[in-house]
């Protein structure tokens, strides 16, 4: 009997149609989110203990490897990294070959899913496995950042050999070496979306992974699935809906007519956490200070939209809901000067090193046993026309 037959007989088919919440269908090692406590730990280090101590780079390095590295493994890791950053000439002519009104995510999964050209598709060995998540890593930025510069008409940025993952980054976005503190907040917002367990496109890189299609295929598919406005998309759609409202007194109209016609808050509520998501906490702040420094307005629209949601859901005798990470995230990369359809490529340059890191892990499992390949089961609910089926109807006959 495999694992996923087990878990539906034992709920007996009552979690059905709500997304398989609360079903566990592997083991992992990378991640653990306590949502009761609003505790997230990758490895088992905390995440409050990581974006003040750690680094994107080494983030990177204890999801991949399983632990922190020390001086030279980090050293080794980051030569790699920075050396990995150029991507194929010939991905890039296809970037201009595409209409300049192309989606950044839509350019950002078909270019990935190009690098299997360019890899040694006849070795799916870990340590090669290993190596490519690396060159993912560190050429995600680039195929957004080109993409930014081609559909502008502008002068492709090429990237540095020399700065972080995150000044790197918008160093190519904005064409300018960023101040220290832009870099440092940038690396940290690195750092909290680079991994957050089985969530809908880690699931969907494991899924495809699984079926033991190589890397490039199983992060083409966790970018697809990271496109929609219920997953990576949200904070687009927060930054929007900044725009839309224009200033802090129209915030408590706008939040109440959302609510009255049946509409979604993005950036509130979460599938997971029923308290603050430790996430939103560091970047509430991150967001005040930012504001704060560049003299604009958005922290105080974002503020009062958390607290005239809560204030309305209590009023409206409905579910308490919390700050996720993309209500305060929106701003700060619109503060760094980040167009607001690359918010969601931004995650996406994060979370391929918590994808890369469960894809090594699905494909080789040491310890507990799993189903070959993810095979959920469905309850089929359509026509039923007895035991032998419907009859079949000639086109000729059915016109009359």
């Amino acid at each position: 009997m495999t694992l996923i037959s087990i878990i539906y007989s034992r709920t007996q088919l009552s979690t059905k149609n709500i997304g398989l919440r609360n079903i566990e269908v592997a083991d992992t090692k990378i991640c653990s989110i306590d949502g009761e406590s609003g505790k997230l730990t990758y490895r088992g280090f905390e995440i409050f203990d990581l974006v003040k101590n750690s680094t994107f780079e080494e983030t990177s390095y204890l999801l991949l490897f399983g632990d922190l590295p020390t001086s030279l493994e980090l050293q080794n890791f980051r030569k790699k990294l920075y050396a990995s950053r150029d991507i194929p000439a010939q991905v890039i002519r296809t970037m201009k070959e595409r209409p300049k009104s192309a989606s950044p995510m839509d350019v950002l999964q078909s270019s990935v899913s190009m690098l299997a050209d360019f890899g040694n598709s006849s070795d799916d060995s870990k340590q090669v496995n290993i190596s490519r998540a690396i060159s993912l890593i560190a050429k995600f930025p680039t195929i957004v950042a080109t993409w930014n510069c081609i559909r502008q008409g502008l002068p492709i940025v090429e990237p540095s050999k020399d700065l972080t993952h995150a000044a790197n980054a918008l160093y190519m976005f904005n064409g300018k070496e960023p101040d220290k503190e832009f870099a440092r907040d940038f690396d940290v917002c690195l750092i909290l979306h680079a991994e957050h367990s089985f969530n809908a496109s880690t699931f969907a890189a494991r899924e495809v992974a699984s079926t033991r299609a190589h890397i490039y295929a199983s992060v083409a598919a966790a970018v697809g699935a990271l496109s929609g406005e219920l997953h990576g998309g949200a904070n687009v759609k927060v930054m929007q809906a900044l725009q839309e409202i224009g200033s802090v007194d129209n915030v408590e109209g706008w939040v109440k007519e959302k609510l009255n016609s049946g509409g979604r808050i993005m950036g509130m509520g979460h599938a997971v956490y029923k308290t603050d998501d430790p996430r939103a906490k560091i970047l509430r702040e991150m967001s005040r200070r930012l504001a704060a420094k560049t003299n604009t307005k958005w922290y105080d629209m974002t503020q009062k939209i958390e607290d005239v949601s809560k204030k309305e859901m209590r009023k409206r005798k409905r579910p308490e809901i919390f700050a996720n990470v993309d209500l305060y995230s929106a701003s700060v990369y619109y503060v760094m000067g980040i167009p607001v359809d690359l918010n969601t490529p931004i995650f996406a340059i994060a979370r391929v090193a918590g994808w890369t890191a469960h894809i090594v892990e699905e494909k080789f499992a040491e310890a507990q046993p799993k189903p070959v390949l993810y095979r959920p089961k469905a309850t089929y609910v359509g026509r039923y026309c007895g035991p032998l089926g419907c009859e079949y109807v000639p086109i000729d006959k059915r016109d009359h």
